[in-house]
């Protein structure tokens, strides 16, 4: 099934996984604002359908994402609310809403994502970068700083050094320095991206999507957490799972030496 949730956000769903495609490829996909509110809209809604078990992030044309559409703020069209107090009221913006999700996440890197756009793919869980995909930390080089997530995620990807190299540098860099740094999972041929990402989200998809999430939002918290905390919550939400219906199912499936059907129940 496939439809537009605005003609600068595509959104296509197919066997549990929804692609949501950045859609301005004339700007490399940079950030307008319709394009704010229908991600984070869309996140919103992936993260409580049970129709969709992965969602996959990526751009159309030779750039996964920009950042902010600078030339609009020049020309006026202040979509970030800068110079109001709303500023302050972050809930639902893309990069929060990508960090509260427990389902699984993938970044299709088809090419440059700078500013706020690597921000967004350092949000994601996994990233598979096409061999032409860069990451631009060009922050300092606008006069700003890494504002939606990077200043968080970047230390906790590479460790303080390296993050700090890469952030007061304003360093781009390409898919294999990427993949050195453990930045992106892999790089591929770009003509094979969506292949490899199609390929790897099936196969989360296949598992059981509670399984998936729970796992997902231990990790998560599990960051901030002492580790007796941790077990003691990992427990708590492993309890109700023994019940469910894709716990019977895996069982059965593995003492029959078959693939498991999971419906999510």
């Amino acid at each position: 099934m496939s439809t537009d949730a605005t003609d600068e956000l595509i959104v296509d769903q197919c066997d549990g996984v929804l692609t949501l495609t950045f859609n301005r490829p004339e700007r490399l996909n940079a950030i307008s604002g319709p394009m704010l509110a229908a991600l984070s809209e869309q996140l919103d809604r992936a993260n409580v359908d049970p129709e969709i078990r992965v969602v996959v992030l990526t751009g159309a044309g030779r750039g996964f994402c920009a950042g902010l559409d600078l030339k609009a703020r020049a020309d006026g069209d202040d979509m970030s609310g800068a110079t109001d107090l709303r500023l302050f009221d972050l809930h639902n913006t893309p990069p929060l809403v990508l960090h509260r999700m427990d389902k699984p996440v993938i970044c299709a890197l088809n090419g440059p994502a700078a500013g706020y756009g690597m921000d967004l793919a350092l949000g994601c869980d996994i990233r598979i970068a096409s061999d032409r995909a860069k990451l631009g930390a060009v922050f300092v080089r606008r006069g700003v700083l890494p504002e939606s997530g990077g200043t968080w995620y970047l230390p906790r990807l590479v460790g303080w050094a390296k993050a700090a190299e890469i952030a007061f540098m304003g360093d781009v860099l390409d898919a294999e320095r990427s993949h050195e740094l453990g930045l992106v999972n892999r790089v591929v041929p770009h003509d094979d991206l969506m292949d490899e990402v199609r390929n790897v989200a099936g196969r989360i998809a296949s598992n059981a999507p509670y399984s998936v999430q729970a796992t997902k939002r231990m990790m998560r918290l599990g960051m901030d957490e002492t580790f007796e905390t941790a077990v003691d919550h990992t427990y708590l939400q492993l309890r109700p799972m023994f019940t469910s219906e894709d716990f019977r199912e895996g069982m059965t499936a593995f003492l029959e030496r078959r693939d498991p059907e999971f419906k999510g129940r």
